[in-house]
């Protein structure tokens, strides 16, 4: 671990005072943010879990102890800066979030007593899990090698800079108030780093949204039962030494102790990958990720593919790896089939195939270390669900691999259905320019989705923060058709930002479905009922969600949803909710539709009230609840969404 300059805690200013009440209400309120800063700050020598929960603890400690009920203590202010728009309070919680951040930077000394921060944190504590941030891309990569290699009151420097915007002189007060002896010097070494300020921002850097994978569970099951195995280990070995020949019987068909296994082995040669023929997509049965060539302008550097063979099998700890729900994310059965190897923006990546998932591995270009790597689940894919692979991303843009039966790309606002798709230029290689991804904070304004040609039809397809895009589609379960054509994008543009909802799914495809248009009480109009369904690769994990919109209103209402329901699928194309609506007039009403096959509704409960047919108003209070039963034309009984 490298050495800071840091010099003894300074003796608190005399000045103006922050109230305990005023400080606390800081680190509530800016809580993520102040985590964010200390995770950044903290040394990524410590590893990325271990950095997460010590940024947690260092936020959490970051008021004085002692005080108790009705004490009126106060904290010296910290105006090195002023505080987030001018609040002295989060000054001072900024101040010993980065302090306790140095410190904890500091190299453990034989004969000098340890500071609390460079003790493992107590608390919080996860037992039985790994806990580390979602995985960015290779800018946000290289960012993190770049800032390893900075001294701590640099990388301090660095993020106040870029994460708070404190001009150079804030800055040198802030890293002064933490006891950096030589505050010019550390912003000079931060000097040497690119300013990136955007990434800072990233779910690479944001250890309050995470993923969560189990410890070595073998391991922890070993060191729980250590006595036991050793006990009846030494009770085998006698029993052993007693029994006359070779002792154990033959092992079958399983290999000597300790052996290489072959197919392993040929697994991490390069010279065994699969590369398919450029045209062998045009007569072969199947159009998926089998039938890909292997294109890109590194697919014979052979050091490049066994790194990224090897990563995939023994990936390091210096190794980002993601995989989306229900992948496995172990080393390939065999040799694995090459999709791509080629350079994208600031990395040298390599897509590989093994017949059930597709792995991407990334290093950067300009030879710092770490890589990353990510696994997606696409078996049983179809001609549509194989026509893109993400290659690349950055900056919040996103470029893909295309099929090679792929004949033109652009992108649209799934939000504007009348604005028209502008063409993407797609390279010999496949690979897209640079496409704007869906926002992933702030208001819902844009929905950008990818849109692909091919001899077949025209596909819509949307990133959700995965490999592999959704697949979107509109109309009735039994029979969905591409959301490409005028209605199905009329039918979409109010409920694309619900999508944001089922990121990071492991999302198969997205359907829409209009089941019901219903006219509104006191003359306000026909409000249109949408059914979604996302479906799965791993099949499981399905989410329903029936959304109610009104004339003139920009986004739908989710009125109802399900997890793992067969409704409004292919195998039960059957839906009924139900949402409480104010009219114009300032009635409340009960309003509730179900698919058109609905013999009659019916509520209780809060609202009583039936109907034959599919829709139902009722009169209501507000805050009413209600169960809701449907009758189906053949004479089965559906319950309503919730």
């Amino acid at each position: 671990m490298q050495s800071q300059d840091v010099a003894p805690r300074p003796a608190p200013p005399s000045g103006p005072v922050v109230d305990v009440e005023q400080a606390e209400a800081a680190l509530v309120e800016h809580y993520p943010r102040l985590v964010r800063l200390a995770y950044l700050v903290l040394p990524p020598g410590l590893g990325r879990g271990r950095r997460v929960l010590t940024a947690h603890a260092l936020t959490q400690r970051a008021l004085p102890r002692g005080r108790t009920s009705g004490d009126v203590s106060v904290i010296p202010a910290q105006q090195s800066g002023g505080g987030r728009d001018g609040d002295p309070g989060y000054a001072y919680v900024r101040l010993r979030v980065v302090r306790a951040a140095l410190e904890a930077g500091l190299p453990l000394r034989f004969r000098a007593r340890p500071r609390r921060a460079q003790l493992p944190p107590l608390l919080p504590h996860v037992w039985g899990l790994k806990l580390f941030p979602r995985s960015g891309g290779a800018d946000e990569l290289a960012l993190d090698q770049r800032l390893s290699a900075l001294s701590g009151p640099a990388r301090a420097a660095y993020v106040l800079r870029g994460l708070e915007k404190l001009p150079d002189t804030h800055v040198q007060k802030v890293l002064s108030a933490a006891g950096v002896t030589d505050p010019d010097a550390a912003l000079t070494e931060a000097s040497g780093v690119e300013a990136r300020d955007s990434l800072l921002d990233s779910p690479e850097f944001d250890p309050c949204s995470l993923h969560a994978r189990p410890t070595d569970l073998m391991r922890r099951r070993q060191h729980v039962r250590a006595a036991l195995a050793a006990t009846a280990a030494v009770a085998v070995c006698g029993a052993l030494l007693a029994l006359p020949g070779d002792g154990w019987g033959p092992d079958g068909a399983a290999a000597p102790s300790y052996a290489q296994n072959p197919a392993a082995e040929a697994a991490l040669d390069p010279g065994r990958l699969t590369k398919v023929a450029g045209t062998a997509w045009e007569s072969s049965a199947r159009t998926d990720f089998s039938v890909w060539p292997a294109r890109g302008g590194l697919v014979e550097d052979s050091a490049l593919l066994r790194r990224a063979l090897a990563v995939w099998a023994r990936p390091g700890e210096s190794v980002r790896v993601s995989a989306t729900p229900g992948t496995p994310s172990g080393a390939p059965p065999g040799p694995p089939q090459l999709l791509y190897a080629g350079e994208v923006d600031q990395a040298r990546v390599v897509l590989l195939y093994d017949g059930l998932r597709i792995a991407r591995y990334a290093e950067p270009k300009d030879g710092t270390s770490g890589a990353a790597l990510d696994f997606a689940r696409v078996d049983g894919a179809n001609r549509a669900e194989a026509n893109a692979v993400v290659v690349g991303r950055s900056d919040g843009n996103v470029r893909y691999l295309t099929a090679p039966w792929v004949t033109g790309a652009a992108e649209r606002d799934l939000m504007k259905p009348s604005s028209g798709a502008m063409d993407l230029p797609v390279s010999a290689d496949g690979v897209t320019s640079p496409l704007a991804g869906p926002a992933q904070s702030g208001a819902c304004t844009s929905w950008n989705v990818l849109q692909l040609k091919d001899g077949s039809g025209t596909r819509l397809m949307t990133d959700l923060g995965e490999l592999t895009p959704a697949h979107l589609t509109a109309g009735k379960p039994s029979s969905p058709h591409e959301a490409s054509g005028a209605e199905a994008l009329r039918a979409w543009s109010p409920f694309a930002c619900s999508l944001a909802s089922v990121r990071s799914q492991g999302v198969r495809s997205v359907n829409a479905w209009r089941f019901a248009q219903q006219p509104l009480p006191d003359a306000s109009g026909t409000a249109a009922w949408v059914c979604t369904r996302t479906d799965t690769w791993r099949g499981g994990g399905s989410r329903v969600l029936a959304q109610f919109h009104t004339p003139g209103g920009a986004y739908g209402a989710v009125a109802a949803k399900a997890e793992n329901s067969p409704a409004c699928g292919s195998r039960d194309p059957h839906v009924l909710a139900g949402v409480l609506w104010k009219s114009g007039t300032g009635s409340w009403y009960l309003l509730a539709a179900g698919s058109r096959d609905t013999a009659s509704v019916r509520a209780t409960g809060g609202v009583e009230g039936s109907v034959r047919g599919s829709m139902l108003a009722v009169r209501a209070r507000r805050g009413a609840q209600a169960q809701l039963k449907a009758t189906l034309d053949d004479g089965r009984s559906i319950t309503g969404l919730r």
